[in-house]
């Protein structure tokens, strides 16, 4: 593979870690006190997914967020703390890529209606896929300096 400036495995680090940084923005710029005291995060979501075109995202919703507005809150927020930590410092890359695959699936879901939150959470996603696939943790991480994977 030719590149430019830095190696193949250098370039997959970099979109690691600059999914990384995204993750940990996502984190940075929520008003934690608002989402965790007032529950904003969890009754903005609710609102979008009682008028869901998809039974089963209301549905979904009804079930597993709705009766724990509180702790899902605190799941949000620190899961996107924790993907950005490990996604920067390459720790337990692998995990954090699924995770975070995952959770941006579960946003564009939710969010299937808005073009901006399409956009972002799909080039997330594709984010998380190529550099689950091309194994971004051999490079710049704790994950290889450990051995780990």
């Amino acid at each position: 593979m030719d590149t430019i400036w830095l190696g193949g495995a250098e370039w997959l680090a970099v979109l690691r870690i600059g999914l990384g940084l995204w993750w940990l923005e996502s984190w940075r710029h929520k008003d934690r006190k608002a989402w965790f005291e007032r529950g904003t995060g969890i009754k903005w979501a609710a609102g979008i997914a009682a008028e869901h075109r998809w039974s089963a995202v209301r549905s979904g919703f009804g079930t597993v967020v709705a009766p724990h507005p509180r702790v899902m809150a605190y799941v949000v927020v620190y899961a996107e703390l924790a993907l950005g930590l490990g996604l920067i410092t390459g720790f337990l890359t692998p995990i954090a890529l699924a995770g975070g695959f995952l959770l941006n699936v579960l946003y564009l879901t939710l969010m299937i209606h808005d073009v901006a939150e399409q956009g972002q959470n799909s080039m997330m996603a594709l984010m998380s896929v190529v550099a689950l696939f091309g194994m971004s943790w051999q490079t710049w991480s704790l994950d290889s300096a450990l051995g780990l994977f």
